[in-house]
């Protein structure tokens, strides 16, 4: 009975995480091995490893700030929203990323009592 019912737990375990599986960032991108991160959706960022994950929110980190012509980076709170980006994304996965960041950091700015003149 005991081997039984840890066969059905494996079984079940099985499904669950091939429900979730991850996928490599490369996935996502085209013939030429470029990623269109305007199209990317919160779905793909959620299911993609970690690791591609984090290099993707260094990327859009990098992207944004460059926008803005900020030129410093402060980890902690970049550690911050990139982990509630992915949190974000996981509740809302057709969203696109770059809205995501949008939202996410509005949300930070607000909380924190930030005003961006306009």
């Amino acid at each position: 009975m005991r081997t039984l019912i840890l066969a059905t737990a494996a079984l079940v375990g099985c499904f669950i995480s091939s429900a979730n599986a991850q996928v490599e960032l490369k996935t996502y991108a085209d013939a030429n091995g470029y990623i269109n991160v305007q199209k990317l959706t919160c779905a793909q960022l959620a299911g993609t490893f970690q690791e591609d994950a984090s290099l993707l929110m260094t990327w859009y980190s990098g992207w944004y700030n460059g926008l803005g012509k900020k030129h410093f980076i402060n980890v902690p709170r970049a550690k911050e929203a990139e982990h509630e980006i992915i949190v974000y994304c996981k509740d809302n996965p057709k969203v696109t990323v770059i809205k995501a960041i949008g939202l996410v950091f509005d949300k930070m700015r607000k909380d924190r009592g930030i005003v961006i003149a306009k």
